[in-house]
Formats: C-alpha cells, sequence, structure tokens
C-alpha cells in the first residue's frame, strides 16, 4: 500500500512538472526588406524596410515562404507598370538595424554605378503572409 501512493505521488508529478514549465519565447516576426533589378534595364528598385509579423525562420536562418516574398514585389513591379522580368530579392534580420545597414551596403553598391537609376517602391506596396506548406 505504501508504495502503491509513492508511486502514484511520482506518476503524478511526472505528469504534472511537462504542463507547468514555460517554453521559451520564440520571437514572432521580422523585418523583411526586398529589391528588384533587371539585366536588361537601368532601373533597380528598393522597398522600404517593413516588419512583417507572420514571418518565421526555418532552421533558424532560413525565411519561411521566401520565394512567395519575392514574388509579391514581383508582381506589385508588373501590375503598376514599373517593368516586367524583373530578379527580386528579399532581406530579411530579427533586427531592424541589422537590416537597414545591409539595405544601406547594397544601395551603395548600385549608387557606384552612374548608369543605374535606383527608385523607391511605392509606399502603398506591404509585405503579405506567405502561405507556407
Amino acid at each position: 500500500m505504501r508504495y502503491l501512493k509513492l508511486v502514484c505521488l511520482l506518476l503524478g508529478v511526472i505528469l504534472v512538472l511537462p504542463a507547468l514549465s514555460k517554453k521559451p519565447k520564440t520571437p514572432k516576426g521580422l523585418y523583411i526588406a526586398g529589391m528588384a533589378a533587371s539585366f536588361t534595364d537601368s532601373l533597380v528598385f528598393f522597398t522600404d524596410i517593413q516588419y512583417v509579423d507572420s514571418a518565421t525562420l526555418y532552421n533558424k536562418y532560413l525565411l519561411s515562404g521566401r520565394a512567395q516574398y519575392s514574388n509579391q514585389l514581383k508582381y506589385f513591379l508588373e501590375d503598376t507598370g514599373n517593368g516586367k522580368d524583373r530578379t527580386c530579392l528579399v532581406y530579411f534580420s530579427k533586427k531592424k538595424k541589422s537590416l537597414q545597414k545591409q539595405m544601406n551596403k547594397i544601395r551603395q553598391k548600385y549608387q557606384k554605378n552612374k548608369n543605374i537609376v535606383i527608385k523607391d517602391v511605392d509606399s502603398t506596396f506591404k509585405f503579405k503572409k506567405a502561405e507556407v506548406y
């Protein structure tokens, strides 16, 4: 009888402790910015840095749905008449300051070439949640 009470107590502790333990908070959301360039055109487009609260990382380093985010930018530029066949790239970071530094470095590389015209994407463009399969 004594052992039965002890076993029941241990079983109860084993079942209750995991339920009470807190899971570490994983920050949800990322800062995302994009750029679009074409090999046949001298226009390069840059988006503003946007916070997308539904964006997540896959394997700690890869943006989930990254192709969908770049396609959103590509389709927006095609719909607004800013050119077709643009190669769109999406950059992301957990910290806005880090992403700003990265985008400034990329922008400066394009500014060195005097033949390239840099334009900002219309402020109505917003990255939307990507459907991850």
